[in-house]
C-alpha cells in the first residue's frame, strides 16, 4: 500500500481536473526538466530540490513527473541504456500506473492535513505530517531503489513542521529525494533552503496556457480560450480555474461596472454579487475577487507607464488610462491594499460574501468620484 494513501479530498488538486500525479506531459517547462534529467544522468542528483515560481505553472506536475522518472529507472546507467532523453514515463507503464492509483511504496506526500471533524482542511501543514518521513525514510525502498517525498505546498508548513523537515534533511537517507513546492520561498526557514537545490520555474506563455486548456478538454472556442489565457498571467492553474468557473463572464460583468466608475449600475453589481456569494460558488468567488483585483493592479500599472494588454472588454484600457490619469497613484494603491484585507478579514471571520462585494465597489465608487471631483476643480 502507498505511503500516503488517504480516504479524503486532496488539498493539492484543483476542482474536477486531474491531479497532478496522474499528469504525465509536462507542457512549457522543459528547461526546468531538463536540470534534472541532465543532475540525475550525471549522477549527482540532489537529495532535496525546491521548485518555486508562482501558483500553477508546473511545479507539482514537475515533481510528479521526476519521481515516476525516478521510479522507473532508478540509476542513470539504466536510463542511458533505455536510450531516455527526456523525464517521460508512459501513462501505461506499472510505475505511472502505481502512483496514479496513489498505491506506490516508495513514495508520500506531505500537505495541509484534512479535519475530520470540522470537514476541511487544516489552515496549515502541520509538524505531524512532516514527522511522517521519518518512518517512511526509515522503511526498506522497494523495486526502484529510490523513496521519494513531495511536499506541497512548502510555504504552509508552521515553524514546528519547518524544524521537523530540517532534521531529515540535515541528515538524508541514501537514494531518497525530496521535491518541495514553494510559491512563496521567502517563507521558508533559511537553512532550509540553503539545503535544496532551487529550481525556478518561469510564467507559461499563452501559447502554452491554451495547449494546456485543450489538453484537460476545455470547452472553448480558439478566442475564448486565448482570452483566458491572457487573464491567466502565466498560470495554467488560474487559467483552469477560471474556464472551470466562468470567469469570462465574471470579467465581462466586473469590468462593465469598473468601466462606468464614478458611476455604478446598483442592479448589475447585485446581480454579480448575488452569483459569486451564493452558497456552493467558491470558486466563481475566488475567481472573481482575483481577476477585480488584478485589473486594478493594471490599472495602476497603466498609471504609471506600463505596455497595455488587448481590450478583453471594449473600452476598458480607455476606463484605466480615464481613472488613474489624475496626480496620486498611491491613492488607487492604497484602495487596493484595503480591498486585499478586506477580502482576508472577511474569509477569516466567514463574513456574508455579497455584504463584502458590496462594500468593495462602494470603496472604488468613492475613490473614483473624489478624483473625478479633484480633475473638475484642476
Amino acid at each position: 500500500m502507498s505511503a500516503d494513501r488517504d480516504p479524503f479530498p486532496e488539498s493539492d488538486r484543483l476542482g474536477d481536473f486531474p491531479h497532478p500525479r496522474t499528469v504525465t506531459s509536462l507542457i512549457g517547462q522543459s528547461e526546468a526538466e531538463q536540470a534534472i534529467f541532465d543532475a540525475f544522468m550525471s549522477g549527482r542528483m540532489p537529495h532535496a530540490w525546491l521548485f518555486t515560481g508562482p501558483k500553477g505553472i508546473g511545479k507539482a506536475t514537475l515533481a510528479w513527473r521526476a519521481a515516476r522518472f525516478l521510479l522507473r529507472f532508478g540509476m542513470p546507467e539504466i536510463a542511458g541504456a533505455a536510450r531516455a532523453t527526456d523525464m517521460s514515463v508512459p501513462d501505461d507503464h506499472p510505475v505511472a500506473r502505481q502512483i496514479a492509483s496513489h498505491s506506490h511504496p516508495n513514495i508520500l506526500t506531505i500537505r495541509r492535513p484534512w479535519d475530520e471533524k470540522l470537514k476541511r482542511f487544516k489552515t496549515v501543514l502541520t509538524v505531524d505530517e512532516v514527522r511522517k518521513t521519518m518512518d517512511f525514510f526509515g522503511m526498506s525502498a522497494g523495486a526502484g531503489g529510490w523513496r521519494i517525498a513531495i511536499i506541497d505546498s512548502a510555504d504552509e508548513m508552521n515553524i514546528s513542521a519547518e524544524n521537523a523537515l530540517l532534521k531529515v534533511l540535515e541528515e538524508p537517507p541514501p537514494q531518497c529525494a525530496f521535491f518541495l513546492v514553494s510559491h512563496q520561498p521567502g517563507r521558508l526557514l533559511p537553512t532550509i533552503r540553503s539545503r535544496c537545490r532551487a529550481l525556478h520555474l518561469k510564467p507559461l506563455s499563452e501559447d502554452a496556457i491554451a495547449d494546456i486548456l485543450v489538453a484537460n478538454d476545455v470547452k472553448a472556442k480558439p478566442d475564448e480560450r486565448r482570452a483566458i489565457a491572457q487573464l491567466a498571467d502565466g498560470s495554467a492553474g488560474r487559467a483552469l480555474a477560471i474556464a472551470d468557473s466562468g470567469g469570462l463572464d465574471l470579467y465581462g460583468e466586473i469590468v462593465s461596472l469598473l468601466i462606468d466608475l464614478p458611476r455604478l449600475d446598483v442592479r448589475a453589481l447585485h446581480k454579480l454579487a448575488d452569483k459569486i456569494a451564493r452558497r456552493g460558488a467558491d470558486e466563481a468567488w475566488h475567481t472573481a475577487i482575483e481577476l477585480l483585483s488584478d485589473w486594478l493592479q493594471r490599472m495602476i500599472r497603466t498609471g504609471a507607464g506600463a505596455p497595455t494588454q488587448p481590450d478583453l472588454v471594449p473600452g476598458e484600457n480607455a476606463a484605466m488610462s480615464r481613472l488613474a490619469q489624475t496626480t496620486g497613484l498611491d491613492r488607487w494603491v492604497e484602495v487596493w491594499e484595503k480591498i486585499t484585507e478586506t477580502v482576508a478579514r472577511a474569509e477569516a471571520l466567514n463574513t456574508d460574501r455579497k455584504l463584502v462585494i458590496l462594500n468593495i465597489f462602494s470603496m472604488l465608487e468613492s475613490v473614483a468620484n473624489e478624483r473625478a471631483s479633484a480633475h473638475q476643480g484642476a
